[in-house]
């Protein structure tokens, strides 16, 4: 069988496999069909269920690119297994659906894997979300991201960002300067997402106006937050009570998101994980959602999936 699509220019033909030729040949093996491209056309040969399959790659790639959605290596190889398995509910897409953020000088903000898609659908169908899995997954950033958006929506009055300070390998007492520098450490990668993502005058505006506010996990005992988006990053790291008191200061209106990788607990041996105790008290609660991520969901450095998957084989998991 052979088929071939036809597109407006080669800018655009392109443009769907992230103008990156290796990619062709990733559909081809996953296909066995035989790939060919020229100017503003591609044509598929092979066996029929490949070149209807590599037919809907590229049908679910143009539905993407035409809503506005960059295509990158991840959107692409998302859409070779939705239409390897046949899901006709999992589509390129989709991505485009869900752009956050974004301005002249910052790019939107979207997800690049199935698991991402999930979790920001759960952050805009459940209250409290926890999202789960190893580094480079977009955990943070994303809730960051949608997290801003509402802000900036005025769909909440205010962003809470914390994180536990909790030692990995150094003590707080050793490290120089006040509380204050000793704590700027553990809190510096939720300020660096923040620049990220929009212009840092406007956050600064942001911080002093009160409508951001990035603290440890200690500053939100005694607290209810309400109509306020509010991120607890590296929750392997709180205790059972830090937890505990955390999830009950949610109030009227206000969301919650907890990130955390269960693998990668800093607390002392003796002391259990808050988060390992959510997981298991709150599985089956209304209105809340856990998603776990899989290596795959890694955006990092591809090293970073392989990095994750040799640990894995070497401790057994």
């Amino acid at each position: 069988m052979i088929e071939t699509l036809e597109f407006e220019n080669p800018h655009f033909l392109q443009s769907l496999f992230a103008n990156d030729p290796a990619l062709l040949k990733l559909l081809e093996k996953r296909f066995a069909v035989r790939v060919t491209t020229r100017d503003g056309w591609v044509r598929f040969e092979g066996e029929d269920a490949g070149v209807d399959q590599a037919r809907d790659v590229f049908s679910q790639l143009e539905a993407a690119r035409r809503k506005g959605a960059e295509i990158t290596e991840h959107s692409f190889r998302f859409a070779i297994d939705a239409a390897s398995n046949g899901d006709g509910e999992a589509n390129a897409a989709e991505f485009a659906d869900f752009r956050l953020l974004g301005s002249p000088t910052k790019p939107a903000v979207t997800p690049r894997t199935k698991g991402q898609l999930d979790y920001v659908k759960a952050m805009d169908e459940s209250e409290v979300v926890f999202g789960l899995g190893p580094a480079g997954t977009g955990k943070t950033y994303l809730a960051m991201a949608r997290a801003l958006a509402a802000l900036l929506n005025k769909e909440v009055n205010r962003l809470v960002l914390t994180r536990p300070a909790v030692e990995a390998g150094e003590a707080l007492g050793f490290l120089p300067g006040d509380l204050k520098e000793k704590i700027f450490p553990y809190l510096r990668p939720l300020y660096d997402a923040l620049y990220d993502m929009i212009d840092p005058d406007k956050v600064e505006r942001l911080i002093e106006r009160g409508q951001i506010e990035v603290a440890p996990l200690a500053y939100m005992r005694g607290r209810t937050l309400a109509r306020a988006y509010v991120i607890l990053d590296e929750a392997q790291n709180t205790t059972r009570e830090q937890m505990f008191m955390f999830l009950t200061r949610i109030g009227e209106g206000s969301r919650a998101i907890i990130t955390g990788d269960p693998s990668q607990v800093d607390l002392r041996p003796n002391i259990q994980s808050g988060l390992h105790e959510a997981q298991a008290a709150l599985r089956d609660t209304d209105g809340v959602r856990f998603v776990h991520f899989q290596k795959s969901d890694v955006v990092r450095h591809r090293v970073v999936q392989n990095i994750i998957e040799a640990y894995h084989r070497h401790r057994g998991e």
